[in-house]
């Protein structure tokens, strides 16, 4: 059998839609579609710190791997924090950027970032990642949000590892949402049901909307929430209404929009990603401030739309240790570093040591605290 051909594509319309998606795992968020959303909406080019250089390999002019990477001029979007790193190389007058990053941008969504369908060629799409790194002479190599399977490549391969805590919910087949509370502790269930009771009082009225059925009009309308909502904490530019927009055309089998109204106009919206197995809770917005409504919005209705369709696992996002008491429970996350200055590689390693211990004590912890009734 041939040896892959190696190429670095910087704009997706070069790839087969068909080719590309051939080789994800049905996850949204890796489809063609959202990466070349996320390209020709402007959200992740270079006038944002974001360039694309995905590492593809070729057999007999057929895709049989790829790897999002981008060339990163900053550390925004990433979910996954270097900062610090950054801060340390600038204070000793080296250059942390440019880096490259493989990650799906603004995606917080642990999966498969090695594309391929054999061990072979994912370990070898790592391996041209790394080369590739060393030859154009970045600081740095970041793989995000790794599956299992991609982190031991990344392992084998010499990447430090790197670990953090997200929090998901998990249905082993709940009737509905009654169901489910009632496995909860005292505390946590009467605090979700005075949540969901002041949203209720206020006057909000909620539903969900399938990509299927979601309008051009609504797509708009959770495009301005979540942007005004940005502003308003005073966020870095992200996602624009163009990216949101192509999804709702691309994906309407995997989008989700919880819209809640308020004397019958629109106040509130979140968005979520969905499959068979799973629905990722992504981004939300408002106009309005009532008392317990991204609870409802973000969470406690997208609860409700994994039971009545038979959906595994809900996974919440980023952060927020605020979920555990909602019902979500703490899963750790993946990702790997290569650095190419020994001594910052030396002192990155020994800190992701130390770090990897505080992320085990922290885990330990919330398991402890667990949401649900004991024994």
């Amino acid at each position: 059998m041939s040896t892959p051909i190696l190429k670095i594509v910087d704009d997706l319309a070069d790839i087969s839609a068909a080719d590309w998606d051939a080789l994800s795992d049905g996850n949204p968020t890796l489809s063609h579609a959202f990466f070349y959303a996320l390209q020709e909406s402007g959200c992740a080019m270079p006038q944002y710190g974001w360039k694309a250089q995905f590492v593809t390999l070729w057999r007999d002019g057929r895709l049989v791997g790829a790897m999002p990477l981008y060339l990163k001029m900053n550390s925004f979007g990433e979910h996954v924090f270097d900062f610090a790193w950054a801060d340390a190389y600038h204070r000793h007058g080296l250059r942390y950027y440019p880096k490259l990053v493989c990650t799906v941008p603004f995606t917080p969504v642990a999966g498969k970032r090695l594309l391929a369908g054999s061990e072979e060629i994912r370990g070898s799409l790592l391996k041209h990642a790394l080369q590739y790194a060393k030859d154009i002479g970045v600081s740095s190599l970041h793989c995000l949000f790794l599956n299992e399977a991609d982190a031991s490549v990344a392992q084998a391969q010499g990447m430090m590892m790197r670990q953090d805590v997200q929090f998901h919910w998990k249905n082993p087949g709940y009737r509905d949402f009654d169901d489910f509370l009632s496995t909860l502790s005292r505390d946590k269930r009467k605090r979700i049901l005075q949540e969901r009771r002041k949203v209720k009082e206020s006057g909000v009225e909620l539903r969900c909307v399938t990509g299927e059925i979601a309008t051009a009009d609504q797509w708009a309308f959770f495009a301005s929430c979540y942007l005004h909502t940005l502003q308003l904490h005073n966020s870095p530019h992200q996602l624009n209404e163009d990216f949101f927009q192509r999804i709702g055309a691309a994906l309407p089998q995997h989008t989700l929009l919880v819209i809640a109204s308020r004397e019958g106009r629109p106040i509130a919206s979140a968005l979520n990603y969905r499959t068979e197995d799973a629905l990722y809770g992504r981004s939300w917005g408002t106009f309005e401030f009532h008392s317990g409504l991204h609870f409802e919005a973000c969470y406690y209705q997208a609860i409700e739309f994994c039971i009545a369709n038979n959906i595994n696992t809900f996974e919440g996002g980023a952060g927020g240790e605020h979920k555990l008491s909602r019902g979500f429970l703490p899963v750790t996350t993946r990702s790997a570093h290569w650095l190419a200055h020994p001594q910052f590689a030396q002192a990155v390693e020994d800190y992701l040591k130390n770090e990897t211990d505080a992320v085990a004590e922290y885990v330990d912890v919330l398991r402890a605290r667990s949401p649900f009734k004991q024994g």
